[in-house]
């Protein structure tokens, strides 16, 4: 656990510039300040709006005599809508930087808005495939600071957003490296009201970002390490932060373990993203959830082909066992534990809709990496074991 008696707080770069440690919020103004912004748009979900944690940020810009504009249009799995509302919001108020408040969803919408400002072609066209990223227009980039209310998608860490496009009915990863923050703080003390049912399932997609880094076979050590200690921590972190959501250390380590996965993730993923992203778009569910429902089921289809890493894992966590399957055991009880469905069927999910699933997966960029083939018939396989 992250030591709290010397020194809390800790400035660090990621290359992202962080400020790390309770009550840094205070802060805001200061880092909008260093991105040479003075009339910042707000960006939050419309559940978070009007709670503690946004009414204290924006208390802190009030109080600072910041002027800035709100744009709260944010829902779980943030659409290309959305993003065009918050462009449209942006420019309205004459708004020189983005400050990305929230969860997942709302951090990939502010992200993707203060990327589509200075765009001319349509979001869809920077989907992460090929060289499609080398189309942005880098003139001028909109500055955004980012805050995180949850530990889960470490995207105040990213380079991407995941948005929906809901005429084509898929989830698309928009990246380009200028859509990381220039400014993340970290305070743990604004995750301390998460319900505990959103602790475990976003603190379950920070778990599932590790795991699938650390056993996809492409070659990249610097996020193998990453995503080692991001393992290491979630297991010790995150059964405390769920049971008591006011243990300040856990929260703390959950933030630094959600942000050290997403950055470990440019390695690749795998079939719980693939399959994650494409249940998300056909039933409009939330990503950690779905993450926390298949990472044992789609592991365990993978472990043949990821073997000799779940065993690495499996020691260097000093699971029981010490074996491959110690993992999924692993994985299982901390589902139990922290309360998830163990079956995607308790979320509404059907059979009938399968293929269409799968056609969507199969698409996924994050499908390329997964340790085993990921082909149709894999896909199938996962889908029904993760049904329940």
């Amino acid at each position: 656990m992250l030591d709290f008696s010397t020194r809390p707080d800790r400035n660090w770069s990621w290359p992202t510039a962080i400020r790390f440690g309770a009550g840094r919020i205070a802060e805001l103004p200061v880092a909008l300040a260093e991105l040479g912004a003075s009339n910042p748009l707000f960006v939050t979900d419309a559940a978070l709006v009007s709670l503690e944690p946004a009414q204290r940020a924006l208390g802190v810009l009030r109080d600072a005599g910041v002027a800035f504009g709100l744009f709260s249009e944010v829902h779980p799995n943030p659409t290309g809508a959305a993003v065009d509302a918050g462009v449209a919001a942006f420019r309205a108020g004459g708004h020189d930087a983005v400050i990305a408040f929230g969860g997942g969803s709302a951090l990939d919408a502010a992200k993707a808005v203060a990327l589509m400002v200075r765009q001319t072609r349509p979001i869809w066209d920077f989907e992460d495939v090929g060289d499609n990223w080398t189309r942005v227009d880098t003139t001028d980039p909109v500055p955004v600071v980012a805050v995180p209310t949850t530990a889960g998608t470490g995207s105040e860490l990213g380079r991407s957003s995941i948005i929906t496009d809901t005429e084509a009915g898929r989830k698309m990863i928009i990246f380009h490296p200028i859509m990381m923050p220039g400014i993340a703080i970290l305070d743990p003390e604004l995750t301390v009201g998460l319900p505990q049912g959103l602790t475990a399932s976003t603190g379950m997609d920070a778990l599932c970002h590790a795991l699938e880094t650390f056993i996809t076979p492409n070659f990249h050590p610097m996020a193998d390490g990453l995503a080692l200690q991001a393992l290491r921590m979630i297991k010790e972190a995150l059964p405390r932060a769920c049971e008591n959501g006011s243990d300040l250390e856990a929260r703390a380590d959950m933030l630094v373990a959600s942000g050290m996965a997403c950055v470990a993730l440019q390695k690749g993923l795998g079939g719980v993203h693939a399959l994650s992203h494409a249940l998300g778009a056909v039933y409009d569910l939330p990503h950690g959830l779905l993450n926390a429902i298949l990472l044992p089921h789609v592991t365990a289809e993978n472990i043949e082909h990821a073997r000799p890493r779940l065993t690495e894992l499996a020691q260097l966590l000093d699971l029981p066992g010490r074996q491959a399957e110690s993992v999924i055991a692993w994985l299982e009880g901390l589902r139990d534990q922290l309360g998830i469905p163990a079956g995607l069927a308790e979320l509404g999910v059907v059979a009938e809709r399968q293929d269409e699933v799968i056609a969507l997966a199969l698409k996924d960029p994050c499908a390329a990496a997964n340790p085993a083939p990921f082909d149709a018939a894999l896909a199938q396989r996962m889908l029904a074991r993760a049904m329940g």
